[in-house]
This record gives structure tokens, sequence and C-alpha cells, in this order.
């Protein structure tokens, strides 16, 4: 196994049957257990009207998940930049870093998070241009630089803490721009699978250095669903299976608790999501060891951030025992 940085993504989920404080509770409990384990970060993603996920407000969810920590780095997965005021963002994740110093990081997307008549609500404009977004990243950029006396609009508290900014995507756009300003960059491979390559040459080949990162530096998403069998996280992967369908049928919902699959998709349905799901790693042990293998030797990630959407908190809090056993506790072992 590669020795790299292993992370979590968490998408705060609702399962069925429980409410958004089971799931934020939840959060901070994994939150908790990926530092024991040995995870890099802890991230949580902002959505919106989405009855399955609790990490809408991702700025207090922070808080509340690094306030139950206390070595794990913390930060968003990300913030959706076009739907907040940057110097608003600079205020919040300032507020973070005053309160967590050397633990925050700030992930940055251009997408709403949502559909389109929630974003509308968000005030968001939906025809913003994609030179707003990068003039939105250099604003922030600067909210962060210490602060000359004359500036006459800062961020307080933000002005020259150390908030590492990442940008996020899942096409090339994100790829491009965090090259040329030098920021590391993640990319959603765990539901966004097409542009993986393109996008990983671009920003390798384009980057140029900055005051916050010399070389670059790619993070990208991986849904890995472990158990002791191969057939119970087959069983325990059928959630998220049954989420994006409902989320593509137009009726998000709670997070399902495991079904047979055969009962519930078309075959057209299937071949999509098998498509959209393609970089996902399900198995027992010795499946996820040899899943994680293959992915880093074809992608070279700098880090892989994993996630586990899994209806019984127990079994998600499992999956990521058996990551760390297969991948950290390995890595520790190669670096000794």
């Amino acid at each position: 196994m590669s020795p790299i940085p292993f992370s979590v993504l968490d998408l705060a989920p609702v399962p069925e049957g429980s409410t958004a404080g089971d799931a934020l509770r939840n959060s901070a409990d994994l939150a908790g257990h990926a530092e024991r384990l040995g995870f890099n970060r802890y991230w949580l993603a902002e959505h919106h009207n989405m009855p399955g996920i609790a990490s809408a407000a991702t700025a207090v969810v922070i808080a509340h998940v690094a306030a139950a920590t206390s070595t794990i780095r913390v930060g968003s997965g990300g913030v959706m930049l076009p739907n907040h005021a940057p110097l608003v963002i600079a205020e919040q994740f300032g507020t973070l870093a005053a309160l967590h110093p050397g633990r925050i990081d700030l992930g940055l997307g251009r997408a709403p998070g949502t559909d389109q008549r929630t974003a509308r609500a968000l005030r968001r404009d939906l025809a913003g241009s994609e030179t707003r977004f990068a003039d939105d990243v250099i604003e922030l950029q600067s909210y962060f630089r210490p602060a000359p006396p004359d500036q006459a609009v800062r961020a307080v508290p933000g002005a020259g803490l150390d908030v590492p900014i990442w940008l996020l995507g899942s096409s090339t756009y994100s790829a491009e721009l965090a090259a040329a300003l030098g920021l590391p960059f993640a990319f959603a491979s765990h539901f966004a699978p097409d542009l993986l390559r393109q996008a990983l040459q671009i920003y390798r080949t384009r980057f140029q250095p900055s005051a916050q990162l010399a070389r670059p530096y790619a993070m990208l998403g991986l849904n890995v669903i472990a158990a002791e069998t191969d057939a119970r996280a087959a069983h325990l992967f059928t959630s998220l299976q049954q989420a994006f369908i409902n989320l593509r049928r137009g009726r998000p919902g709670k997070l399902p608790a495991p079904a047979m699959m055969q009962d519930i998709w078309s075959p057209m349905e299937k071949a999509q999501l098998d498509h959209a799901l393609v970089h996902s790693i399900v198995g027992a042990p010795d499946t996820i060891s040899t899943g994680l293998n293959r992915f880093i030797a074809e992608f070279r990630p700098d880090e892989l951030m994993i996630t586990a959407q899994i209806h019984d908190h127990g079994a998600r809090r499992r999956s990521y025992e058996i990551v760390s056993e297969v991948a950290i506790t390995r890595k520790q072992c190669i670096a000794a």
C-alpha cells in the first residue's frame, strides 16, 4: 500500500428512522473515531434541501466536529462559494481557525449543492460566470492575508490566519484554476468519474507554485464500504445505491436501509449507477486492500478521501476501522 494520507468525507447522512440531530451527533462520534484511527482530515459538505444530509450549515457543523476532536484537521468538502459572499466565508473560517488553530481547511466548490429552485432561495446568481468564481476565490484569499493599516474591509477574525484553501471539482475547470492559483485540488471521483484522468493531467502539468503550495497536491474521493465479508459490504452499499436512484428520480430522502436492488432499479438505472459509482471499493478486508492498491497505482493521488454512506452508524464506524487496518496501519509500518 502506498504511504499516502487517508481522510474522511462525511455527508452527515440522516438514515431512515433517525433525525438530523442524530446525524450530527454521529458525525462528531465518527470524527473522534477517525482521529483515533489515524485519518488525516475530516471534511463536511454543503448541501441544501436534502432530507438525508444534515450539513447544510457547514461552518456550524465543522465547529461542532472540531470541538469534539483535538488533532485531526477539519474542514469543508466543500463550501459552495457562489452561495456566499467571500467576506462572510472568510469571517466564518477565520473564526473556526481562531478557535482551532492549525486544524481548519477550506475546500471550495462552485456548484449550488442543490436544485435550481433552492439555489434561487439561497439568493444564488444562477447566471454567475466562471470568471466570477475565480474572482471570488482571489478575493477570499486576500481576506486571509495580513491586513495593512489602510485596508478598508477586512475579515475579523480571518486576516493573517493560516486557513488553507482547496479547490474542489468534478470537471476540468477547477483543475485549471487550482493549477493557475497554486492551490491543492480535490476531485469528486466518488460520484463523477468521467473527467478524472483529464483533470489530473491538466492540474499536474499546468501547476504554478504559490505561497501556499510549492508543487501540485491532488486528493481523490473514493467510496469505500468495508465489512467482514464481501456479501455484507455489498448489502450495506445498497443504501448509497438507493439514495442515488431516489435523487435521480427527483425524490431525495433520508438514507435508506439496505435492500434488494433488483426490486428497486431498472436496467437503465443500474447501468447509470454502475458508471457514476465506478470508483467504489466494496468488500471484505482483502477486497478493500486490492481495490485501494489498484486505484492508487492507476491515479497516483497524493491523498485519498474516503466516504461511506452506510445506514447503520456502527457499521459505518466498522467500515473505517477496516480501512485503517488495511491502509493506514500498513502505511505506518512501511514508513517505519
